[in-house]
């Protein structure tokens, strides 16, 4: 089926039976978490194939508990978002009455990388349905197995009524982007969502963005570097920094360098469970540390397993422009929490920006720069998971956003209602005019 076909037929689907109700759109979103968690063992088996070696217990955290817990939630509070929401009416239109309600955009389009191929796939597809939405969704080109096995829980959990599966590769997903869909979401580097946006400004497609970015750390005099070191690289090791919002750039104050990579050795975190995903991806974090000096904190593994790797490397170094998205940390010191700001604000911002050992006030003083970033102290990476929390970022991390309430209102119209009365001081204004309205519009400009 090609995208052109699968809009088609789900447009068709929305012309005949109309966007689903409440007790629908809880009955998908039950059978999608049942779905899910009936395939756990067969999605970790499958990733850890296509990786050739892919902690199944990361997986089953990020690609299936993660998916079912958050249909469960969406479920649980999706009656209260749907309430049409009262607002008031200015006196001169008294007794009228105005309401804002919530109603699906039509058909949602989403294409879906392969870090994690599950998640990024059905958490859009669960906000979209939630706002009775019918969703088509792209998968990953460079995970076949686990592409089809996608199709087949959206099949089995939701109908082909309800919801679609391209597949295909890079052509496939240039003409996905390209169709008029109600709207798009697309996740993946930034390089690529600016092609996304353009094929789909013909058509004036709604956009979804989520790019990542370089997500920076900051190590304050007041942390703990033992603790930080330990926080920062469990978070760098999960499914080998082959995540967006995985920390990529370390600033140093008040630390220095070779404490840093004492801290991180004490932690005995050294080699991912999780390869990298392909020898492409592989041979291109080779050529990002060409220009590097690193220092790794254990022996490769077999296959495409890389160890955690420390980088220090000149200001030149394509390193400190590029998305690393793998497992290589880069360290900077810096001489104090002002020139680590100017250099955070000097950047594009990134999905997330990390703190250890900030006060209240140096905390404030990172938001004031952060722009659309999420600021998270004490942890990184985990906050992604939030359920009631919205995720998305700004600028060339993206914009939109997505997870429980905020992703039933991306993908809804804020649709205004207004009931009027037969009669109210405003329409003493209506034509023909007398000579009483020339004396009240001398009164109201006064």
């Amino acid at each position: 089926m090609t995208p052109a076909e699968a809009l088609a037929a789900l447009r068709a689907a929305e012309a005949r039976d109309g966007a689903p109700d409440l007790k629908q759109r809880r009955a998908l979103l039950a059978a999608l978490a049942r779905a899910v968690m009936a395939r756990s063992h067969e999605i970790m088996a499958v990733l850890d194939a296509e990786y050739e070696g892919r902690a199944p217990i990361e997986t089953l955290l990020a690609d299936v508990l993660l998916v079912a817990d958050m249909a469960r939630y969406v479920r649980r509070n999706l009656w209260h978002w749907m309430r049409p929401r009262r607002v008031s009416v200015p006196y001169p239109f008294w007794p009228a009455r105005a309401r804002e309600e919530f109603a699906p955009k039509g058909v949602v389009g989403i294409m879906a990388p392969w870090n994690y191929p599950v998640q990024l796939a059905l958490l859009p597809a669960i906000d979209a349905i939630a706002a009775g939405n019918r969703v088509c969704v792209k998968p990953s080109e460079a995970l076949p197995r686990t592409s089809a096995l996608i199709a087949e829980i959206l099949r089995e959990a939701c109908g082909d009524d309800i919801a679609l599966c391209v597949q295909g590769g890079a052509e496939v997903g240039a003409d996905f982007a390209a169709q008029p869909w109600d709207h798009l979401v697309f996740t993946g580097s930034t390089a690529t969502g600016r092609k996304i946006m353009a094929a789909a400004a013909p058509n004036l497609t709604p956009l979804t963005l989520e790019l990542g970015g370089k997500c920076t750390v900051l190590i304050l005099p007041g942390a703990d570097l033992k603790r930080a070191a330990r926080d920062i690289l469990a978070g760098k090791a999960f499914n080998a920094g082959q995540t967006c919002v995985a920390p990529d750039t370390v600033l140093l104050v008040g630390h220095s360098t070779q404490a840093f990579i004492d801290a991180c050795h004490a932690t005995g975190i050294g080699l991912p469970e999780t390869g990298v995903i392909n020898a492409r991806q592989y041979a291109r974090l080779q050529r990002l540390t060409g220009d590097a000096t690193l220092t790794q904190l254990a022996e490769d593994g077999p296959g495409r397993r890389m160890a955690l790797r420390l980088a220090e490397a000149p200001p030149e170094a394509a390193i400190w422009h590029e998305e690393i998205f793998g497992p290589i940390l880069l360290m900077r010191e810096e001489k104090s929490l002002a020139t680590a700001l100017a250099w955070v604000a000097g950047r594009p911002s990134p999905l997330a920006l990390y703190v250890f050992g900030a006060t209240s006030e140096e905390e404030n003083q990172l938001a004031i720069i952060a722009k659309g970033s999420a600021i998270i102290a004490g942890r990184t990476v985990e906050f992604a998971g939030f359920q009631a929390l919205g995720f998305g970022g700004s600028g060339e991390s993206g914009f939109g956003r997505r997870n429980g309430l905020a992703g039933f209102l991306e993908f809804s119209h804020r649709r205004a209602r207004v009931h009027h009365g037969i009669f109210s001081l405003s329409r003493l204004f209506d034509q023909p005019r007398g000579k009483a309205v020339e004396r009240l519009k001398n009164l109201l400009s006064k």
